[in-house]
């Protein structure tokens, strides 16, 4: 698990870790959660980086606890409207990445979900 950018945990059980960059790991993790039945706030997700577009994918996801190496505060912002338990190491302005800035204004975590996987699908 030392080079995993995503952890997710319930019980305090390693149940789904991902090495993959971006947001590879959320959306494999979307697939995991549709083929393994479980109470989805019990979940804790502890991810490397976690910006407006990761922030929203776990509230789509149902997410109710975040641990976070690095939060932006566009993420933190989606974190606080939807009452998502967070915590974390460093928190910055935004995140250098393209998808911050494209749902910088988006605050529907399925219309933001939607978006993510036509980017994905379009790459």
């Amino acid at each position: 698990m030392k080079n995993s950018t995503l952890l997710v945990f319930i019980d305090n059980k390693l149940i789904f870790a991902s090495e993959k960059r971006w947001l590879y790991p959320l959306i494999d993790l979307n697939q995991f959660l549709k083929e393994n039945d479980m109470a989805r706030n019990h979940l804790l997700v502890e991810d490397k980086v976690v910006g407006r577009a990761s922030a929203l994918i776990l509230v789509y996801l149902g997410i109710h606890q975040v641990k976070a190496n690095i939060l932006s505060k566009l993420g933190r912002d989606i974190l606080d409207r939807f009452n998502v338990h967070y915590k974390y190491e460093h928190l910055v302005d935004q995140i250098s990445c393209t998808t911050e800035m494209l749902l910088k204004s988006e605050t529907d975590p399925q219309t933001a979900f939607y978006l993510i996987l036509t980017r994905v699908n379009n790459k």
